[in-house]
């Protein structure tokens, strides 16, 4: 039997987890050791997810809380150390870009235990972002590599991994959006409206069609003047068509914190509510007009949907959205003119890329069992 510890840390990194638990679940010959290291802990955030996509209960949790990147990532391979130590896995798979999978590898790595790295070989080009340092270092000692994408093969090639140790095995997320958006369908309900009085039934809305958005990159959110900058831009698109902001809670804060809440409840379609649970939130995407937002897993959902998406960002390290996509990477200065074109429905369609087909989890595992 070949034991292999699954670690999750963030949000991000539940989608891509749960269909890899279900079907290891299939095969006997794998015991699957489930790690939260809790760098996302609270239940919106992280609980409600295990919830909705049936993930079990991790066997472990660590528990890190929120810190800084050099704190968290310092606590994380302290707690990891002494799982690995007790555990005794052939192999360590971290998922995605967070502190959490540079700081498992980083352990695992220095135990001579086998890493694998799934979602590995994306580039934004872009060191300023976390991530991209996170997705650098995670690589860079990785044993074996699972890409989504053809990009992501080439970036690992010119980077020197051999390409016998990676594998385009396609993407969990999609794995996963396939698996519930049917049962997503009946999962919206009305929520508290952050910013007005009184609430939303989102259902309604999506029915009628609506923008859906989200912003929480520093480059965005942190400065005061470039947050009411798009502030404004958000209401004059409200105007057109209503707005639907499941905020992040940092964001959140910058708009009050700035004193930027009275200047959003001029515009009463433009509708801040509560994080959305996984479920809630992929109905709103599927029923939604475009995705306005400079996230990065809303751009692989939106193309397997084929809905435009607008991502605010210089970059991207998931380029295949764009190529092949329903995504296009805008500036802020661009929003409005984008939107009109949507609107007027010439909204930028795509093709799914390869292997986005909801096996990616199969060809993991049959990899895996060869390993």
């Amino acid at each position: 039997m070949k034991k292999i510890i699954l670690v999750v840390g963030a949000r991000p990194n539940f989608m891509k987890i749960a269909p890899l638990m279900h079907e290891l679940k299939l095969h006997k010959q794998f015991e699957a050791v489930l790690v939260h290291t809790g760098q996302h802990y609270d239940n919106q955030m992280s609980g409600r997810f295990f919830e909705e996509l049936n993930i079990p209960a991790p066997n472990i949790n660590l528990e890190v809380g929120s810190a800084s990147h050099a704190q968290q990532t310092a606590l994380i391979m302290m707690g990891f150390e002494k799982v690995c130590l007790d555990e005794k896995p052939d192999f360590v798979l971290v998922v995605g870009d967070v502190n959490s999978t540079a700081a498992c590898t980083l352990v695992a790595a220095k135990l001579n235990i086998k890493t694998i790295h799934y979602e590995a070989g994306l580039r934004s080009g872009d060191r300023t972002m976390p991530e991209e340092i996170n997705r650098l270092v995670t690589d860079a000692i990785t044993d074996i590599f699972f890409t989504t994408s053809v990009d992501a093969d080439e970036n690992l090639y010119k980077e020197g991994v051999s390409n016998d140790k990676v594998f385009m095995v396609g993407n969990l997320m999609i794995d996963t959006l396939e698996a519930n958006l049917t049962k997503a369908s009946g999962s919206l309900q009305k929520f508290s409206l952050l910013n007005l009085t009184g609430n939303i039934d989102v259902k309604d809305l999506a029915s009628t069609g609506n923008g859906v958005m989200t912003f929480h990159r520093p480059s965005n959110v942190d400065n005061k003047e470039e947050l009411e900058r798009i502030v404004n831009i958000w209401g004059a698109i409200s105007n057109k068509i209503p707005l639907v902001f499941p905020i992040h809670p940092r964001t959140y804060k910058n708009i009050q914190q700035f004193g930027l809440l009275d200047k959003i409840n001029t515009f009463p379609n433009l509708y801040l509510i509560e994080p959305l649970g996984y479920l809630e939130f992929i109905h709103l995407v599927s029923k939604a007009k475009f995705a306005l937002t400079d996230s990065g897993g809303i751009q692989e959902e939106t193309t397997h949907l084929n809905i435009p998406c607008l991502t605010v960002r210089p970059n991207t390290e998931r380029p295949v959205t764009v190529w092949e996509g329903s995504n296009k990477l805008i500036k802020i200065e661009d929003i409005e003119t984008e939107v009109e074109i949507i609107l007027a429905g010439n909204g930028k369609k795509g093709n799914n890329p390869k292997y986005w087909d909801g096996k990616a989890a199969q060809r993991i595992v049959a990899i895996l069992n060869n390993l």
